[in-house]
């Protein structure tokens, strides 16, 4: 492990790493259900499930066994000119839990790319149509991903601060709450006499990075159709909320106006492989279908509709749509109610919220994001045998569904011990 380690420090530039800071890195040898094994033999509960992405627990062997049967039929092909069977059927699958609104599936790689080439359609669907919408409008404080387009529609300036300068026109909305929807209304009713916004991002229900923050899909539900109505398009940032984390398997679900757009990853392929899609309705899609060949949407990846990534899809929404995983789902929604009930009450917690298998608390402590306070909490978690990874002074789980009672109060009892360390 030793060597690892002293290779890694030599060779490796880790993600969201000050490696100053924090020159150390835990070399994980193998992964099983919810647990991440050390090159020790030490185990640690995956709490979040790896970035929200292992959702049905690791190396799960219905998908494993798919993905090696495709293996040796079909790897990878260029998905421009050439289709394939896992790609079609994949497609097909995904719009029948989709909102019914969604009609054309296209693929990518990550999160990223999945909300960069949203932007795009939005953007050159007022272009195709001759009208000049040049803005987009997007959440205080919401997080998108690292590429440019992604990044302008964040409003996380921990991340974004050096590139700024370099952003897409974006405005931003104060995320609307039962205080302020009026005001929010309002304000946007006035902003959109201009008739210059092309697109709306968002993340519904839950914002991921910005330490798990939660509206209601009652506040939201206007919000949308005030821009549906306006010509706006609406694009749905499910990366981290989709498949069924919020309780449905999406979070747009909950409300009546749907998104234009969607953009999927993470869980999509159950953390197995790289992937990502973004699909939109029939009406964006014909906007680019035309004789005029500029028209078209002028966008791809290498590893577009990768044939093994499509396969790995499959089986995650297979397990998705099971009996058993939407038994385990509600019996994670009920645990993490009856572990908020008691955290409410708590002198340490400053607020708890859930949304699905979701749950989040504010310690009462003020602390930076990535500071020595948060480290602490990091090591007090991994000492425990638990993978946290807290956001400042919050606090989240976002565990796999497969996660035992037994492993789930292990969870719990990690979090009540961190408690008494502030």
């Amino acid at each position: 492990m030793k060597n690892i380690s002293e290779k890694d420090k030599k060779f490796v530039w880790h993600p969201l790493t000050q490696h100053k800071r924090n020159p150390e890195m835990l070399p994980i040898a193998r992964a099983e259900g919810c647990l991440l094994y050390d090159m020790q033999g030490r185990s640690y509960i995956d709490g979040i499930s790896s970035w929200y992405t292992c959702m049905y627990g690791h190396c799960n062997p219905r998908i494993t066994s798919r993905v090696a049967s495709q293996m040796s039929t079909l790897d990878q092909v260029v998905f421009s000119g050439f289709t394939h069977a896992p790609a079609v059927q994949l497609a097909e699958e995904l719009l029948q839990v989709l909102p019914e609104n969604q009609a054309k599936v296209f693929y990518s790689d990550n999160g990223s790319t999945a909300v960069e080439i949203g932007i795009k359609m939005a953007l050159q669907y007022h272009f195709n149509r001759g009208e000049k919408r040049p803005v987009l409008l997007a959440f205080e404080d919401g997080f998108h991903g690292d590429t440019f387009g992604a990044m302008s529609v964040s409003g996380l300036s921990v991340y974004n601060g050096p590139f700024e300068d370099f952003f897409l026109k974006v405005e931003r909305l104060p995320v609307p709450t039962e205080d302020n929807l009026k005001q929010v209304l309002a304000r946007l009713e006035e902003r959109l006499e201009k008739q210059d916004i092309a697109g709306f991002v968002y993340e519904p229900l839950v914002q991921g990075a910005a330490a798990m923050k939660m509206n209601k899909a009652e506040c939201l539900e206007p919000v949308l159709a005030l821009l549906k109505k306006k010509g706006v398009v609406t694009i749905a940032d499910e990366v981290m909320t989709g498949f069924g984390k919020t309780g449905k398997h999406f979070a747009s679900l909950y409300m009546d106006t749907q998104p234009d757009i969607i953009c999927l990853s993470k869980a999509l392929t159950a953390g197995l492989l790289p992937m990502a899609a973004t699909t939109c309705s029939q009406e964006i899609y014909d906007a680019f279908y035309s004789d005029e060949l500029g028209k078209g949407f002028f966008h791809g990846h290498t590893y577009t509709a990768n044939p093994l990534a499509c396969s790995a899809a499959l089986a995650a929404l297979e397990l998705l749509r099971s009996e058993q995983i939407q038994q385990n789902i509600q019996r994670v929604i009920d645990s993490h109610r009856g572990f908020a009930r008691e955290l409410q009450s708590h002198p340490r917690v400053a607020d708890v919220r859930q949304c699905g298998v979701i749950l989040a608390l504010d310690l009462d402590a003020s602390m930076e994001r990535y500071g020595d306070l948060r480290d602490r909490l990091y090591r007090h978690f991994m000492e425990q045998g638990v993978f946290l990874r807290p956001l400042g002074n919050t606090i989240y789980i976002l565990a796999p569904y497969v996660i035992t009672e037994e492993q789930l109060m292990t969870v719990y009892d990690s979090i009540r011990t961190a408690l008494d360390l502030f």
